[in-house]
């Protein structure tokens, strides 16, 4: 049977709007969420960036919610040495709730100390060695590491959790779900693709399946196309640029190359729940363990009413 988290986008909410959204998703039924980790947004409307780290702690200490990064990128922007310590913090303080969802980045958000962007291949080998040398962290030694992309020189983390949390890899095409399958203690996309998921199986992928997906609800479909539009316009023509735009000023480009109603094409788009119900259920079938929903926009309350209330009943029916 598969699992229903809410997602929280910190592109969209401020650092107090994630932390109230989180608590009104625990009190709507929710037991479980996503929240995304970024230093830029995609679009200045979007318009937020939170420290996602601050912000879990927040939610760890108010909540009981099961917490997974989606996802956070160990290797550019932060040394893998010091996301080892925020990790085991936040497994400290929401013990057996929290998993570290990583990927291999995106450039809007990595380029910002002034490397070079390296092809997915390189993208993927760094990945590789800062999950290794976040592990040895974890095991409370003192780990001095000189390898081919990160140095660590006799550090150790003294606030270790009891156990350590699982590491869940994000994959979006081949190359990533099989490195996923090969170190990872679980996968996670946001497209209900049932062939990638058979592909991390088949390759040994052990642990839990995530997927994450949007909606809008609005009263109206119209302003709820309005709202997806103006908000994440650009993934109605996204594809590969989301990895590889380095500013939002792209993102926005590609947003006015596309229009309202493409979005609603995309995205389920005001009060109708069969529809978003719809859209959800290619996960169910494609057989993800779990699905993670966010609604895009201000009106947060209401969106996860809609979803608690009209749309899950139609899935678990």
């Amino acid at each position: 049977m598969t699992d229903f988290g809410y997602f929280l986008s910190s592109e969209e909410l401020s650092p107090q709007e994630l932390v109230t959204t989180a608590q009104l998703a625990e009190r709507a039924g929710f037991d479980r969420i996503w929240i995304s980790d970024h230093f830029h947004p995609w679009t200045r409307e979007q318009g937020e960036s939170a420290f996602v780290w601050s912000v879990l702690g927040a939610i760890a200490a108010t909540t009981k919610l099961r917490i997974t990064t989606a996802v956070t990128c160990p290797t550019d922007r932060i040394h893998p040495a010091v996301i080892a310590q925020a990790t085991a913090t936040v497994a400290s303080l929401a013990p057996g709730r929290f998993s570290f969802g990583v990927g291999s980045g995106e450039r809007l958000n990595e380029h910002i100390l002034g490397g070079l962007w390296p092809p997915t291949a390189i993208r993927l080998q760094r990945l590789e060695e800062a999950i290794a040398v976040i592990r040895e962290l974890w095991t409370g030694e003192t780990v001095t590491h000189r390898g081919e992309h990160y140095t660590v020189d006799a550090a150790r983390i003294f606030s270790l959790p009891e156990q350590p949390p699982p590491i869940l890899i994000s994959g979006f095409g081949p190359a990533a779900t099989d490195v996923a399958a090969r170190i990872g203690d679980g996968w996670i996309t946001v497209q209900p693709d049932s062939d990638l998921l058979k592909r991390y199986r088949d390759g040994g992928g052990r642990g839990v399946t995530q997927g994450g997906t949007k909606i809008c609800w609005a009263e109206s479909a119209d302003d709820a196309a309005k709202t997806a539009y103006r908000l994440w316009g650009f993934e109605a023509v996204g594809g590969q640029s989301a990895q590889d735009l380095p500013s939002w000023v792209e993102f926005e480009q590609l947003g006015e190359a596309a229009s309202p109603e493409q979005i609603a094409e995309e995205v389920p788009c005001g009060p109708d729940p069969e529809r978003a119900a719809e859209s959800i259920r290619k996960y169910v079938e494609a057989g993800f363990d779990e699905v993670y929903i966010s609604q895009m926009g201000p009106d947060q309350e209401g969106g996860i009413r809609f979803i608690t209330e009209e749309v899950l009943p139609r899935l678990r029916g």
